[in-house]
């Protein structure tokens, strides 16, 4: 895949820390390798009615790959880096865009200190959810979440990490992928916990298959996202 720098700045760690005295409502938004991909920009435009709104995309390298600008539902990243309120995109690549020196930031550490008052992760896949909960890191976001403050004692303030579970049926009645949730909503979930699943629905997937494994629906995400925001139709309430 090639190189998508220019999606974001040239330094994008030190760009994360700007933005954060920019007055912005910060969404963090991303998604991992499942078809329900497509839906990002569906999401993102979903939310172009907040002016204040500030989205930052980071998309793992086989989520990229869904959107190339193959279909007309699945736009180019040049194309979506231009829909309002997206600030940057992010990939595994941008960790690396400048080689690190001592002193300098590191990415996946400012995304997780951008304050971002909603972190979203739509579509969470099956993959991905085994690395999250097995606490493994080969991909800017699963540093990002490996390194997220889960009780606000690092950063000062505690955030949740919303994500919306999607995979082909099989892998999730896998019992491998059942025990994955389970301790994804017993152990990082639940009273005091730093995430939320929004669960997956039962619909006929893009393979052909049929029954649960399909991610919610955009506009629950939408509205998921608002409510955590505190947003309602055409206004933004002030940043924190």
């Amino acid at each position: 895949m090639k190189h998508l720098s220019h999606l974001s700045s040239d330094n994008p760690a030190q760009d994360v820390s700007q933005a954060r005295s920019d007055g912005k409502l910060h969404l963090l938004l991303a998604a991992s390798g499942s078809v329900a991909t497509i839906k990002i920009p569906n999401i993102i435009q979903g939310l172009s009615r907040h002016p204040n709104l500030s989205i930052r995309l980071v998309l793992t390298s086989s989520a990229a790959q869904f959107l190339q600008g193959q279909a007309a539902e699945q736009p180019s990243l040049e194309d979506i880096r231009s829909y309002p309120n997206v600030d940057a995109i992010y990939t595994d690549e941008s960790e690396w865009v400048q080689p690190w020196t001592r002193g300098a930031p590191i990415l996946h550490i400012e995304l997780r200190k951008c304050k971002s008052t909603s972190s979203v992760i739509a579509p969470l896949s099956a993959n991905t959810l085994a690395k999250m909960v097995h606490g493994m890191t080969d991909s800017l976001l699963s540093s990002i979440i490996l390194a997220w403050d889960t009780d606000g004692g690092v950063d000062g303030k505690k955030k949740k990490i919303l994500v919306a579970t999607a995979m082909n049926t099989a892998m999730f009645r896998n019992p491998v992928t059942q025990r994955n949730l389970q301790l994804l909503n017993e152990i990082m979930g639940g009273p005091g916990g730093w995430v939320e699943e929004l669960q997956a629905i039962s619909k006929g997937l893009a393979c052909g298959d049929v029954g649960q494994g399909a991610m919610a629906t955009w506009q629950t995400i939408v509205a998921a996202i608002e409510e955590k925001l505190g947003l309602t139709a055409g206004e933004s309430k002030d940043a924190e």
